[in-house]
């Protein structure tokens, strides 16, 4: 009966953590929010000038979701 209990406890689906955490006490601060913010989009701006769009596009999109998790939500 208790293997058959594992397994089921096993198969139940965890609770998922969010990518980024606004809770957590490193985003206390409010200058840490938005460097995390303006970091990564500072740097697709640098990349799409570089002639790399792709990644442009991956370091902008990133920012833009530091950008609503931790400045918009909070």
């Amino acid at each position: 009966m208790a293997a058959a209990r594992r397994v089921y406890l096993a198969r139940m689906p965890q609770k998922r953590r969010p990518f980024l955490d606004p809770e957590h006490p490193m985003f206390a601060r409010a200058w840490v929010r938005w460097l995390v913010t303006l970091a990564p989009l500072g740097w697709g701006g640098f990349e799409f000038i570089g002639g790399e769009p792709f990644w442009g596009i991956m370091f902008v999109a990133a920012g833009a979701y530091a950008g609503k998790v931790l400045i918009l939500s909070k």
